[in-house]
């Protein structure tokens, strides 16, 4: 039967006490709607497997922290709430919308997990957006001979995949990697721009042995001076 909030009490087995439903925390997996430990007992026990996983203690603010700053658990520093990050979405767990760690340490965890996890931020990266490693990265490059897939520039870093499926097609330096982008990878506008440049760029052309003339094959004025 679901407990009402400040009304009726609980047992909560380990403390063996009878408390009312506020010193439960909330749980809607549970047919009463409440956690099966009081709050009391579930911080004891969240600490003792902290414990047991070599985790140290999380840390207690001295004094309770004054309006519009916060207390960052890692420094351990009283800071304004500006220099907190901003999380995503407000959740229950995050109701003011401000993580728990301010800027500096929460940037530093994050590095601190991405190298844990994923030997950098580098592999994290490849991981998270593309489903490969470096060194799948590294054997589509041996098989480039070590150039941009398409210009030849030697030593490509960028990743270039298909924005519909996410299939990884090759390893392409910045410029070509930004211009695939900016055409959004259609065939069709990458083939009406080379049309456009073959009809309007000048070019030398050969009149007399040693004597050139600058023409354009279409349309388009002369260039200028300091072109």
């Amino acid at each position: 039967m679901s407990v009402s909030r400040g009304s009726d009490v609980k047992l909560c087995p380990q403390c063996g006490r009878a408390l009312p439903a506020t010193a439960f925390h909330r749980n809607a997996r549970r047919p009463d709607g409440l956690a099966f430990y009081c709050k009391a007992c579930a911080a004891e026990r969240s600490e003792a497997s902290r414990r047991r996983r070599g985790i140290a203690p999380r840390p207690r603010r001295p004094e309770p922290a004054g309006e519009g700053t916060k207390w960052c658990p890692d420094c351990r520093t009283t800071k304004p709430l500006s220099e907190f990050a901003r999380t995503k979405a407000r959740t229950k767990a995050r109701a003011s919308g401000i993580h728990t760690y301010c800027l500096p340490c929460h940037n530093a965890r994050g590095r601190e997990s991405k190298q844990r996890l994923h030997g950098g931020s580098r592999e994290y990266h490849l991981r998270r957006r593309y489903g490969i490693g470096q060194v799948e990265v590294d054997e589509l490059l041996e098989a480039q001979g070590g150039r941009c897939a398409i210009c030849g520039r030697p030593d490509p870093e960028h990743v270039d995949h298909d924005h519909r499926t996410g299939w990884v097609r090759g390893i392409l330096c910045f410029n070509c990697n930004g211009g695939l982008g900016q055409f959004r990878d259609d065939p069709g506008l990458l083939g009406e721009a080379l049309t456009y440049l073959k009809g309007t760029t000048w070019q030398r052309v050969l009149i007399h042995p040693g004597v050139f003339q600058m023409c354009s094959p279409m349309r388009g004025r002369p260039p200028s001076r300091s072109s």
